[in-house]
């Protein structure tokens, strides 16, 4: 008896170690990557950023232009759902200002136009596209098409994707869907994009949101052939992952 708990403990701590290692690392961005847009914030109650544009060259990030000045949550950041392993601190939640920190994949451009320059899948968004953020809903922070799900699924939902048509504004005319809870976890916060911003000191409730001129260049610079990510943190959180998750120096920082 006292061998097997010795041969049952002796193989308990070996997966344990086993799945430590692999936690600390699995590599979250690997080869296929080749393009990263990276937001950076002062601190967690920062409602301000700066992007910078990251480009692989052989095996180096190369930062690609200069960096854009974009906004962020009114509350600041706070862990999201993504490609990276849950983080101990605040995390996402769905109407609490914040936008998710962390590592994601990047979903469809979208927008008012009928065509805009990207090398991503582009969605034209029409007066029926809703983004649904009402909890306890089956469509939760998904994109759908009122004509398909019927007007029921996207009562109360405050994300009509044709802003310009319901509240007569340009918020929406260009944007990025930010792959965030992928898994659609109702309350873990719904329908995070890159979009165009009110003016420079006005935040958001929990997108990325920037200049016209720079979502132009954004969105031509972005190929998802190079299957780009989305990265956003405290400058702290920078510094402390940049190892472990093998990010890109930043000059400036």
């Amino acid at each position: 008896m006292k061998n097997s708990m010795t041969i049952f403990t002796a193989l308990m701590i070996s997966a344990c170690s086993h799945n430590m290692i692999n936690d600390t690392t699995a590599p979250i961005i690997n080869d296929s990557h080749k393009q990263l847009i990276v937001v950076i914030a002062d601190n967690d109650t920062a409602i301000d950023a700066t992007l910078y544009r990251f480009e692989k060259s052989i095996n180096n990030w190369q930062q690609q232009g200069s960096e854009y000045s974009v906004v962020i949550g009114r509350t600041g950041l706070a862990w999201g759902k993504g490609l990276h392993p849950k983080q101990p601190g605040p995390q996402k939640q769905e109407g609490d200002g914040k936008a998710p920190a962390g590592i994601f994949e990047l979903g469809t451009a979208f927008g008012y136009l009928s065509h805009i320059q990207t090398n991503l899948p582009y969605q034209s968004m029409t007066a029926n596209d809703y983004c649904i953020d009402v909890k306890g809903s089956v469509y939760y922070n998904q994109l759908v098409n009122k004509s398909i799900v019927g007007e029921a699924a996207v009562k109360d939902s405050s994300e009509w994707m044709r802003r310009d048509i319901y509240s007569q504004d340009n918020l929406y005319k260009k944007g990025i869907v930010v792959k965030h809870n992928n898994s659609n976890i109702d309350g873990a916060g719904s329908c995070i994009f890159l979009h165009l911003w009110r003016e420079k000191s006005t935040p958001t409730a929990g997108c990325t949101a920037m200049s016209e001129e720079n979502m132009d260049s954004l969105l031509a610079w972005l190929d998802e052939r190079k299957k780009p990510l989305f990265i956003s943190l405290t400058k702290a959180q920078y510094q402390q992952k940049q190892s472990l998750w093998q990010l890109p120096k930043l000059i400036n920082n």
